[in-house]
């Protein structure tokens, strides 16, 4: 079982267990639940708790993999009690091993018709549209990346690309697909705005948009924070993130005039020293008041050309300051050079979460980052990229044939568009 909500269908299971003899429940972990489905809302400690007090549950074990066979051989018990939903969809190969398993000691397989009117995707969903609390946001980011080999993260700039991000599924590799978290990028913030990407947006305006994301989402958000600003602010820029709810800051070793990054040498950049950047980190961890929130840092050495050991020696040097993570960028268009980094910080001291965000070299797949040893990756830009040239389209054709008819087949509907509000 999940057992992430408690309906009478789990109910009805357990009763129909109970008459059979002792009860063990085994209880899927937030890391075998997040291989196949959303992260359930309670953590696996406060799912064993409600577990164990549940009338007739003998006791809980903890189910750690989709894979059932392994707890079944330690136990060895005589009946299998399940919902007969699994004999289909992305169980049903589960189902197939676990009769298999019972057969070799004599056990059987009892399964427990689905109970009418009961769906905990319509529970979900109905939780989804009440929405979430800072602190339950909050804590998400980290426990996402404790349960899954990679974590989707991507860009938004307001409420209707977080409502996207919110909302955007796949059925791909024979299970539901979606992103994970929200990344409140500077660069597409300013640009949404009209304004250049050099922190010409304050911070003020930039929670502002995050305030209006977080009314209508419920997934975890990393707020890009450029170089922190000056030190003395970036202790108070941390308590208002977390306050907000705001899962993780990632702030780049660069300072004086913000470029984007992706300039590389072509502009005047000015990479921080490395004491001087790790002593920001260090504001930032002291000024946070839950252990949640994380603090990621940003290493700029490949894109401003100083070399492979740079970068790893800065990565050492703040994972020692404290960062929660490290998020190593690069401009080269293949992904070579990121790969050589993942090498060498496999090897340091400490581990800490690493993060990549692959805007030059977008032929990477994400199970090439998970073989080596990425734990989250940001598409930090594609959804304002997207909407732009579309937009310019459709102003073009408008303008070219003088009506809107031309555009239509480039727009959605009213209907549709009106749809992507649920409360419309």
């Amino acid at each position: 079982m999940s057992a992430d909500l408690i309906h009478p269908g789990h109910i009805n299971i357990l009763q129909k267990a109970a008459e059979l003899g002792d009860v063990t429940v085994g209880l899927l972990t937030d890391a075998a639940i997040a291989g196949y489905k959303r992260l359930p809302h309670m953590t696996y400690d406060q799912r064993r708790a409600v577990v164990e007090n549940l009338k007739g549950v003998a006791r809980v074990v903890a189910q750690e993999t989709l894979d059932y066979v392994p707890n079944l051989q330690a136990l060895r018990p005589d009946f299998v009690v399940h919902g007969d939903d699994w004999r289909s969809g992305v169980q049903k190969e589960t189902r197939q091993r676990v009769i298999d398993a019972l057969a070799s000691w004599g056990g059987r397989l009892i399964e427990v018709p689905y109970t009418q009117g009961i769906s905990s995707t319509q529970l979900h969903g109905s939780i989804k549209q009440i929405g979430t609390t800072p602190d339950v946001r909050l804590s998400r980011l980290r426990r996402l990346l404790d349960s899954k080999d990679l974590v989707r993260v991507l860009e938004v700039h307001s409420g209707l690309s977080g409502l996207i991000v919110e909302h955007a599924s796949v059925v791909a590799d024979g299970g539901p697909r979606e992103f994970d978290g929200m990344w409140s990028s500077s660069l597409t913030d300013s640009t949404f705005r009209g304004k250049p990407d050099i922190e010409a947006v304050d911070i003020s305006s930039r929670l502002q948009t995050v305030n209006e994301l977080f009314e209508v989402t419920t997934k975890p958000l990393v707020f890009d924070g450029d170089t922190g600003g000056k030190p003395e602010h970036f202790g108070f820029t941390v308590r208002s993130l977390e306050r907000l709810g705001v899962s993780a800051v990632i702030i780049e070793d660069k300072e004086g005039l913000k470029r984007n990054s992706l300039f590389g040498t072509d502009v005047a950049q000015t990479q921080s020293e490395p004491a001087d950047f790790a002593q920001r980190i260090k504001i930032g961890k002291q000024a946070q008041i839950t252990d949640d929130f994380m603090v990621i840092a940003r290493i700029e050495s490949l894109i401003l050309d100083k070399g492979m050991d740079d970068a790893v020696r800065r990565a050492e040097t703040y994972i020692d300051a404290g960062a929660d993570g490290i998020m190593i960028h690069s401009r080269n268009s293949k992904p070579d050079e990121i790969f050589e980094f993942c090498r060498y910080f496999d090897k340091l001291p400490t581990r800490v979460p690493l993060v990549v965000v692959p805007t030059s070299y977008p032929q990477v797949t994400e199970a090439e980052l998970v073989d080596h040893g990425v734990n989250m990756v940001i598409y930090a830009n594609h959804l304002l990229r997207g909407a732009y040239p579309q937009m310019t389209k459709v102003a073009h054709t408008i303008l070219e044939h003088g009506r809107a008819l031309e555009a239509e087949p480039l727009l959605a509907s009213v209907k549709e568009t009106l749809s992507i509000i649920p409360e419309n």
